[in-house]
């Protein structure tokens, strides 16, 4: 039976650069909340997805050269992409938003317009600092040696005609529910958001722009596009069917249990976001818990700072459960915490390999040496040595529940793996392979054992959240063990005569020395440009200088009709005859773009048929490949050059 619904949510990731460890470390964590929710029995909607309007993604889109949708589509669904990084982390998400989705797109103009209707949001003229990275408006006394406070980039200097939303009305509002509720946790954001934001002056913030396209249009004032942060925090309500119908979810999980986000933009959702919906009368989530950031080398993780650790390659050597485990058992969740490989490496070793695979490995090996694939339901008991293990083992969940309740994943992990050092002392203590020696021992020996397979059993289920697939896998070892949350608020779940399964090392120990090596090989920059293999087969001299390079002009190039490769070259190459050159380059260039240009022609090979056309010789150009995406540029002379000037 249901205990009730929770909705839990992770902030949409914008999708303008490299995934890096530190954006799956809040994913990780809100998966492990989803996840322990469930396992209590709980109705769970875990959203997550991807904020994708914005001028940074116009801009970035202009420099790669393609449409700002086909840009974020390759980010969110092309390889190596959002969703292929939460398939690869085994996240759990029940909803995936995209805010360019049509749905979405057209709640946040019906939203807008009712804050709009309202009074709430009027139009006038902005002129201040920009900061394009954050999508953040500052004042002048809000920066940091005249750079964003947030990231310490250079910020821009705009004006535009605006609409503008009245914060400042919701001011006294907001100051109220920080300090007077636990709506802000931990408390220490409490403090930087009164401090910082609300005492000074709460100003009314920019929510629209002119300046770019890239974004949700204002749908009564052509030129104007949501400012992306209205667009981004009310995914959390579009995506249970608030102004849509494509969903029906909102009466049941709105308001949201909680909204984990980074510190960088606690700010957003825990000032503007309520007066948001204050404006519009709706409840609020009932908790933003602002985490800390990873940091590498004492500075937060960023591509622009060329220090960013690829998910990737530690999933790959290390395990997803291990890396998942090692987010959440090393730092503290609301606080920073320093990302080394080293750390990785060591927690690793000390709690996955020897502390919890150790157990497993020993406890099903010598159940299956003594015993066979079952131990014996004739057992003895010893109070004096089964009692402070079995007592730990008893309550163990309520500790655990505690900790979970309140997002301290790291002291929740703690108690686990108290119990699982206090198990194998057990092991030191009993002495299995000295009881093995004498049969009048053996229902002693079963005792232990047993003892020792239902520390594992609760240990695992509790660790569920964190190390899903490796939960799983013990669970197999033990027979199919239950691991509901009832179950593990118990001991003695297990038949006597369990059934075990052998399998591999859980998670086998790092050479430490050797593995920081390989790592540190991995991350030297690489570079993203492929270039076909060189030919091997040679070509004589005499042969080569028969080849007739000359310089051609574009006099004219037009599209062949019913090809999509194929552009037809009108060409001086200064015979005084024109020359027609059929070229494959239609993905690369338009037509448009190449009149008037001075290229590179061989004019000697024999003429061939193209889609019915002939073609008289071939124009040059170099290939090469780019991050698996093949590029091609056109051999460009120097306009000087004249037609049919030969290159030797």
């Amino acid at each position: 039976m249901s205990k009730g619904n929770f909705y839990i949510t992770t902030p949409i990731y914008y999708p303008s650069a490299k995934l890096h460890i530190g954006h799956t470390y809040c994913t990780v964590a809100t998966d492990a909340m989803a996840r322990y929710k469930r396992l209590q029995g709980y109705n769970v909607k875990f959203l997550t997805g991807t904020d994708e309007h914005g001028q940074k993604i116009e801009d970035k889109a202009k420099e790669a050269g393609c449409t700002p949708q086909q840009f974020v589509d390759d980010i969110v669904l092309g390889q190596g992409g959002v969703l292929d990084l939460w398939k690869l982390m085994n996240i759990s998400y029940d909803r995936f938003i995209r805010t360019t989705d049509d749905y979405h797109v057209a709640a946040i103009q019906k939203i807008f317009k009712k804050m709009y209707d309202n009074g709430d949001i009027y139009k006038g003229k902005y002129a201040g600092k920009y900061c394009k990275p954050c999508e953040s408006f500052w004042t002048e006394s809000q920066l940091v040696d005249g750079k964003c406070p947030d990231c310490g980039r250079e910020v821009q200097g705009t004006e535009e005609e605006a609409y503008f939303f009245r914060l400042s009305k919701y001011a006294d509002r907001i100051q109220d529910l920080l300090e007077n509720t636990d709506f802000l946790e931990p408390r220490s954001r409490v403090h930087e958001m009164v401090n910082n934001f609300i005492k000074p002056g709460l100003e009314d913030l920019c929510v629209s722009r002119t300046s770019f396209t890239w974004g949700v249009p204002v749908d009564f004032d052509e030129g104007h596009v949501v400012y992306v942060w209205i667009d981004a925090l009310f995914n959390y309500m579009t995506a249970l069917g608030f102004c849509n119908d494509k969903y029906d979810d909102l009466q049941a999980f709105w308001p949201a249990d909680v909204h984990f986000v980074g510190k960088e933009i606690v700010r957003f959702h825990s000032i503007i976001w309520p007066a948001m919906l204050m404006s519009l009368d709706l409840p609020l989530p009932k908790k933003v818990f602002g985490h800390g950031w990873l940091l590498l080398d004492g500075g937060k993780m960023s591509k622009s700072k060329g220090n960013v650790v690829d998910p990737y390659i530690l999933a790959e050597r290390f395990g997803v459960d291990a890396l998942r485990f090692f987010l959440l058992r090393s730092f503290p969740f609301g606080s920073d915490g320093n990302f080394s490989n080293e750390l990785l490496i060591s927690t690793i070793n000390t709690d996955l390999a020897n502390d919890l695979g150790n157990l497993v490995s020993r406890t099903v090996a010598m159940a299956q040496k003594y015993f066979g694939e079952k131990l014996p339901a004739q057992q003895v008991e010893d109070p004096e040595l089964d009692a402070e293990l079995v007592a730990m083992v008893s309550g163990l969940r309520d500790k655990y529940e505690e900790h979970m309740e309140h997002y301290a994943f790291q002291n929740a992990l703690a108690e686990v793996f108290k119990v699982i050092s206090r198990a194998n002392k057990y092991i030191d203590e009993n002495a299995p392979w000295v009881l093995a020696k004498r049969e009048e021992n053996k229902p002693r020996l079963a005792r232990v054992l047993y003892n020792l397979l239902e520390t594992v059993r609760v240990c695992a289920g509790l660790l569920i959240p964190f190390t899903p697939a490796t939960s799983e896998e013990i669970a197999k070892r033990l027979g199919g063990a239950a691991m509901d949350w009832d179950s593990l608020n118990a001991f003695g779940v297990l038949p006597a005569d369990v059934a075990t399964l052998a399998g591999p090392a859980l998670f086998p120990r790092i050479d430490m020395e050797k593995e920081l090596a390989a790592l540190e090989e991995l991350s030297k920059p690489k570079s993203e440009i492929e270039i076909e293999p060189y030919a091997e087969e040679a070509v004589d001299f005499d042969t080569f200088c028969k080849s007739d390079f000359r310089a051609v002009k574009v006099k004219d190039c037009q599209p062949v009709k019913k090809s999509d490769k194929l552009l037809q070259f009108t060409l001086d190459d200064g015979t005084g005859t024109d020359r027609q050159i059929l070229s494959g380059i239609a993905k690369f260039y338009k037509p448009e773009e190449l009149i008037g240009k001075t290229l590179l022609a061989i004019t000697n090979l024999p003429p061939r048929k193209m889609m019915g056309r002939e073609s008289c010789g071939m124009l040059l150009s170099a290939i090469h490949t780019v991050k698996g995406e093949e590029k091609l540029n056109l051999v460009m002379l120097d306009d000087a050059i004249p037609a049919g000037a030969k290159l030797c």
